[in-house]
């Protein structure tokens, strides 16, 4: 189908206005399609238009009162003739289930055989569910009527009321458009309660009964709080009736705001034991789902290049909300750890873009920039801007534009208007700036005799004139600090501060976006320092600056090692022991540097850290977790898999038998058998991803082959299970065992777009890209790759990213060999 064009979408905003939408589903006719029937009440202006639907089969469609010929439906877009000013059409189809997470997803649970389904219409998924008039700027009502097996229940944008055995009526809708209209239907487990006259509910798979009954007072209550916060900021209250939180298996997001309806991964419903990081990520992603009821479903974007809007306020909104009105603390340790590091990588690859582009992409070449400049930079420029602004200011433009776009659209021009209508000078500048010029400022400290000069150096592709407001930290021999002020508006400042101190940090509470320099002094003391630096963010801002310049080759990767290593036995926080070790895992180890013996140094010190990390602490549970990701020691796995030896405080749940298992077939320590054994312990849909990575993760030529299958061939296989494919199938001490397919990936991935459709397609090329195969014939095969425009965008998208990376590391090895 060929995306649809900003023009194309003016032209058809334009000509129709839609008054309403009435879809009737009808859920029991089997395991493979569903009907359809879409009655659409819209004006015209013009005699011709173009309706968006995607079929198992067109039967009829009927345009007052008149057939119109199913024939010419053509790649999901059906052409409309002979319209008038007022109109009535109906389209009947047969519509078929999915597998990828997009359209009407289907799912079937491993733990008891009962169906699942929930609709993901983001995009341009919806017409795979109903017939519409789909782009962002043709709102409309929705009335929804649905027929499904008696004993389901069913949710979805507007109040559902089962009016006989089966058949269900959901309440009219506020104005919505088509890529957040959702359902969720199955038997699921509910949970009711209700919060300043807003009922609210929870609901999951059955076999997460216990774990939903265990969680949802946790779930209750950070709604609760934020749905206080957020009328408290925004002074307008959430228009949208109930406001159900739909946790549903195989979600390829973390999220989505469908208006009353949002619907998450199920993963967020812990079945095992929890780190406080994930607890305070699930608390996070219930408050951005949340700000999007009022930035994003009360007012929408026009066209798909302000969605960064929708997130960046979101990602702002989670961290700041969640931080003002609930119980976790670690906010901004994770968005400078975690969303932060996303985000930087972005702002230095080839695909970097604007946060706020122009609109000039079409609707799919838009989802390619959906990234973490959309979100973590777009956040971070939204936190500059408030700083800049002042919040009265900040919060008064805010509210206008939503009282006065409420149920309409509008763009980020128009948002300006209304800040500068609230007091604010200047803002065209700035956003040229910070939103509408992509990369980043690279800041520098260098000693002087007297002070300390702070250095601005723009990217030369990308130069602007950037202000940074931020903090400049000095800490001495025991990480006792100094934070002064700074205003960094031209490219170089002097600022009073002793020039003997250990350790100066740039932007040391992480309030800007640039690329962080230390010096070469406060790089020597890093790995005594660095761990007696109380505050959490500023760690992280060094850590980050530790990661950015190993892999510019600006700092040796082994000075990057030994500053982690130095880290580890005295990091309190869960989140950056998390980040401390995926760094090493997924950059140092076997691609700056050799797997061994640089692996075994950090399973020792992991291991080491066991005996003194406080027992039963969220701290201990994710040390353990990277001691087994990094251990090659069988026998203490296997123990602790028979429960032998295992770590005071901590209980060996199904997750981490899984993760053990993992690591257990990378080494070759367990078999087909060994697996399918602890699959009969845990026969749950999650036991089947999981067993499905351990297979692929066997360092056997006959687990190799059988995997790569799954990956380029089986276009049936759920999605859950191709990522976990992918995931087990590359490993840096497997690199000659899995030498064969390097090249067979790039001669065989753009068909896997024949198999699959949406988001699946470029995160399977993602996960799947040789990431350890570190070689300069591998960066010629993705860039060819990469140039032919023949193969599908979102496949090259993915193998650009990765291709960028290789780059990094093979300047990395060039210039510190091992």
């Amino acid at each position: 189908m060929p995306s649809l064009t900003v023009d194309g979408a003016r032209t058809r905003a334009a000509a129709l206005t839609v008054h309403s939408y009435a879809v009737d589903l009808d859920l029991t006719r089997g395991d493979r399609t569903f009907g359809s029937t879409t009655r659409i009440q819209f004006a015209a202006a013009s005699q011709h238009s173009w309706l968006d639907v995607k079929p198992g089969e067109l039967l009829s469609v009927t345009l007052n009162g008149e057939a119109v010929d199913v024939a010419g439906l053509s790649d999901g877009r059906l052409e409309l003739t002979g319209l008038t000013a007022e109109n009535e059409l109906v389209v009947v189809a047969s519509m078929l289930y999915s597998n990828d997470g997009e359209g009407l997803h289907r799912s079937v649970d491993a733990a008891d055989g009962l169906t699942y389904l929930y609709a993901m219409s983001f995009l341009d998924a919806a017409p795979r569910i109903f017939a519409c008039f789909d782009q962002p700027d043709l709102k409309a009502p929705y009335r929804f009527t649905v027929t499904a097996p008696e004993d389901w229940i069913v949710l979805g944008n507007g109040a559902a009321t089962q009016v006989s055995p089966g058949r269900w009526e959901l309440a009219e809708t506020q104005p919505l458009s088509t890529y957040f209209v959702t359902l969720v239907a199955g038997p699921y487990h509910q949970l009711l309660d209700s919060h300043d006259g807003i009922p609210l509910g929870v609901v999951s798979r059955q076999s997460l009964k216990e774990a939903l009954d265990r969680e949802a007072a946790d779930i209750f209550e950070v709604t609760k709080q934020a749905f206080d916060e957020f009328h408290r900021l925004f002074g307008y209250r959430y228009p949208f009736g109930a406001y159900h939180q739909a946790f549903v298996p195989e979600f390829n997001a973390g999220a989505m705001e469908n208006p009353g309806c949002v619907t998450f991964r199920d993963s967020m419903v812990f079945r095992s034991a929890a780190t406080d990081a994930e607890r305070s990520n699930r608390a996070r992603t219930i408050v951005h789902e949340m700000a999007h009821q009022w930035f994003g479903d009360t007012v929408t974007m026009r066209w798909w290049n302000d969605l960064w809007l929708n997130e960046s306020f979101a990602e702002y909104m989670a961290h700041r909300v969640s931080t003002a009105a609930t119980k976790y603390a670690d906010n901004w340790i994770d968005f400078a750890f975690v969303r932060k590091w996303w985000g930087l990588q972005a702002d230095q690859r080839s695909s970097t873009h604007p946060v706020a582009a122009d609109p000039v992409k079409d609707a799919l070449a838009s989802l390619d920039d959906f990234d973490g400049i959309s979100y973590a930079k777009g956040a971070a420029v939204l936190k500059q801007l408030n700083a800049y602004l002042g919040d009265e200011v900040f919060l008064a433009g805010v509210r206008a534009h939503i009282k006065d776009n409420e149920f309409g659209n509008a763009t980020f021009p128009e948002l300006v208007a209304k800040w500068t209508a609230a007091g604010a000078v200047g803002l065209e500048d700035w956003a040229q700036a910070w939103l509408r010029t992509p990369g980043l400022d690279t800041i520098t400290a260098e000693r002087t005799a007297t002070g300390v000069r702070l250095v601005r150096t723009a990217p030369a592709d990308h130069p602007a004139n950037r202000p940074h407001k931020f903090t400049i930290g000095a800490y001495d021999a025991s990480g006792q600090g100094e934070l002064l002020p700074v205003l960094l508006d031209s490219d170089q400042v002097e600022i009073e501060l002793d020039p003997s101190v250990a350790v100066i940090v740039p932007d040391a509470a992480d309030d800007t976006w640039a690329k962080v320099r230390l010096d070469a002094d406060s790089l020597a003391r890093l790995p005594e320092v660095l761990p007696k630096i109380e505050d959490g963010v500023t760690r992280a801002v060094v850590l980050n600056s530790v990661r950015d310049a190993s892999a510019d080759a600006e700092l040796d990767p082994k000075l990057g090692f030994e500053i982690v290593l130095a880290a580890l036995p005295t990091e309190t926080s869960d989140i950056a022991v998390n980040s401390l070790v995926g760094w090493a895992q997924t950059r140092l180890l076997g691609i700056y540097l050799p797997y061994e013996p640089y692996r075994g140094r950090l399973a020792a010190v992991l291991t080491e850290r066991l005996g003194t990390v406080e027992a039963g602490s969220s701290v201990q549970l994710m040390v353990l977790r990277a001691a087994i990701r990094t251990t090659d020691d069988v026998d203490l796995l296997r123990g602790w898999l028979d429960g032998v030896a295992v770590p005071g405080g901590v209980t060996v749940d199904a997750e981490l038998r899984w993760l053990i298992t993992l690591q257990l077939a990378r080494l070759g320590a367990i078999d087909d058998a060994g697996i399918d054994a602890e699959l009969a312990r845990d026969t749950s849909s999650e036991g089947v991803v999981h067993a499905t990575r351990c297979r692929a993760a066997l360092p056997t030529a006959e687990a190799k082959e059988r995997a790569w299958a799954q990956i380029m061939t089986d276009g049936d296989l759920a999605n859950y299970e191709l990522y976990a494919v992918c995931e087990g199938f590359w490993h840096p001490a497997q690199a000659e065992l899995t030498a064969p397919y390097v090249e067979r990936f790039f001669a065989e991935i753009a068909g896997t777009e024949k198999l699959r459709s949406g988001w699946v397609v470029a995160r399977s090329a993602l996960l799947a890209f040789p990431s350890y195969a570190i070689d300069e014939r591998v960066a010629q095969l993705a860039a060819v790759l990469v140039a032919d425009e023949s193969v599908a965008a979102g496949i090259r998208r993915s193998v650009g990213d990765e291709a960028d990376d290789l780059s990094r590391a093979l300047a990395v090895r060039a210039a510190y060999p091992a």
